[in-house]
């Protein structure tokens, strides 16, 4: 808290949309995240969540973004797991971002909002703003989804975000995916759209 009672934000890594305020995890917030829930609301300023994770996120998905984050270098920043946070009223309703760092021209994104903020657009924004702050780095030439073919939800937050079907994707905890792809070409073709 400062002087005034108000809540001193964290810096580090962030975007704006129109809704959502996206902070990139940084060590302390994915510790707050896996140890201390009310933390991690007071480091977002916002109140604690009902529930917390979001679906197809759990304690091994936080704790790999964790220690993701302890190996990571400075100019790994912004490749790994962000918090969307709603603007007004601010509220924590999801998680997206990557999966690492650019790999041969390649990052993959992921997402998942809370079942009570599913359905409003968020995950599309979320996804678009990253996309957008993906290609600004001239080492990413393609950004992939995976998904399960049954989520009709997340395979429209894909295709409205310019993702184009690629395929069969990895198989994960022994279930089949799908796989997704924008690529740099694409992505500024609809931007001049």
């Amino acid at each position: 808290m400062n002087d005034t009672g108000s809540m001193v934000r964290m810096p580090g890594l962030r975007s704006l949309t129109s809704r959502l305020e996206l902070v990139a995890a940084s060590v302390e917030l994915a510790q707050a995240e896996v140890n201390n829930l009310p933390s991690l609301a007071q480091l977002l300023d916002a109140p604690r969540p009902g529930s917390w994770p979001p679906p197809l996120n759990d304690e091994h998905s936080q704790q790999h973004f964790l220690d993701s984050l302890q190996k990571a270098e400075a100019s790994d920043a912004g490749w790994n797991s962000w918090f969307c946070v709603r603007r007004e009223p601010r509220e924590l309703v999801g998680n997206a971002g990557f999966k690492g760092s650019p790999a041969e021209g390649l990052v993959e994104i992921g997402y998942s909002m809370l079942e009570t903020h599913q359905r409003h657009g968020y995950a599309t924004e979320a996804v678009r703003a990253l996309v957008g702050w993906a290609f600004q780095n001239r080492a990413v030439q393609r950004v992939v989804a995976d998904t399960l073919p049954e989520l009709t939800p997340s395979i429209r937050v894909m295709q409205k975000s310019g993702f184009a079907f690629a395929g069969d994707g990895p198989i994960e905890d022994g279930l089949r995916t799908i796989r997704y792809e924008l690529s740099r070409e694409r992505f500024q073709t609809l931007a001049l759209e």
